[in-house]
């Protein structure tokens, strides 16, 4: 429409600029959708840059003769109306402009096509991030220690043929956290406070579970209302510490810190009693790997998982961008 009002205008002749862009408009397309759908594919897409040229150049020879046999034949004699001199058909220079145009219309159009077709890869790049996270949510859900359900119903069912107080309040607890577990996290993100009252539950049901044997401290510093972090996180890592520290030992120390930093990373220390007597390093590295995995597909390479075991101590750091 914008060749056939430019040069209507400009001849003062509208049949003619609708014939003329009916026969070069569409003999464009045609080569246009040539490279995108078959040349670039099979050669460009392939790494065959050689081939591609051959067979770019034939087409390029084709679109020309058929275009000035068809503006020759239905349009006008003159085959090059717009120069200001008169040019003879398979001339070098009507070549060389011709070849110009096709060269112009295929370069915009595969333009289009490759943008188009990246946005939606990175589209569908994105949708498939978002189902591997779900997926490994799912599966993280399913790792929650069965054993820790099957113990705390256990210690449940003791609690209640003893009539002890305790056990209204650990069912209470342990409902909340299997509902938080199994039904309230659906995205990749959760809220900060949420993911914090949670280990919370966890660690009163472990209290409830061992006593006196569990010293439990947490420092928070500066404001996390607002913080979302990816769900179920820290309880993996509060998890290991029973798995890891409790056995044998008289008592487990954890000591856990939030921090907001001012750069807009959220800092989480770790510190928490271990026991030599059941080092498993094959299983905790799967932890950690899992958890780096996990990780890196929400935040790529911008955060930080250390963790080391000294003096019977296990120490882990994780900062992660929160803004």
């Amino acid at each position: 429409m914008l060749n056939f009002i430019r040069w209507g205008s400009y001849y003062e002749d509208y049949w003619y600029s609708f014939k003329s862009n009916l026969v070069t408009v569409t003999l464009g397309m045609m080569l246009a959708y040539v490279n995108i759908y078959f040349l670039y594919p099979k050669f460009i897409l392939k790494k065959k840059y050689v081939e591609y040229v051959i067979y770019f150049m034939i087409a390029l020879f084709i679109f020309y003769a058929v275009r000035t046999e068809l503006i020759y034949l239905l349009i006008n004699e003159n085959v090059w109306p717009e120069s200001q001199t008169l040019q003879r058909a398979y001339s070098f220079n009507h070549i060389t402009v011709v070849f110009l145009i096709g060269i112009y219309d295929v370069a915009l159009i595969t333009t289009i096509k490759i943008t188009a077709d990246w946005i939606l890869e990175r589209k569908r790049t994105e949708e498939l991030q978002e189902i591997q996270l779900r997926t490994e949510l799912n599966f993280l859900k399913s790792q929650i220690q069965p054993h820790f359900f099957f113990n705390t119903l256990n210690n449940l069912y003791a609690l209640a043929m003893e009539k002890s107080d305790d056990a209204p309040r650990l069912i209470i607890k342990l409902s909340d956290l299997m509902q938080y577990v199994l039904y309230e996290v659906n995205t990749s993100k959760a809220s900060l406070l949420d993911e914090i009252n949670h280990l919370n539950n966890y660690i009163d049901i472990e209290h409830i579970r061992f006593k006196d044997r569990i010293e439990f401290e947490m420092d928070i510093t500066g404001k996390i209302e607002d913080i979302e972090v990816p769900p179920l996180l820290f309880l993996t890592f509060i998890e290991n510490c029973f798995k890891h520290g409790l056995k044998e030992r008289d008592k487990i120390k954890i000591r856990m810190c939030f921090k907001e930093t001012n750069d807009g990373y959220l800092e989480f220390k770790l510190a928490n009693s271990f026991n030599p007597n059941i080092n498993d390093d094959h299983k905790i590295g799967i932890g950690l790997k899992n958890t780096e995995r996990r990780l890196s597909l929400l935040f790529d390479k911008n955060f930080t998982l250390k963790s080391n075991i000294k003096n019977d101590v296990y120490n882990l750091f994780l900062k992660i961008p929160v803004k």
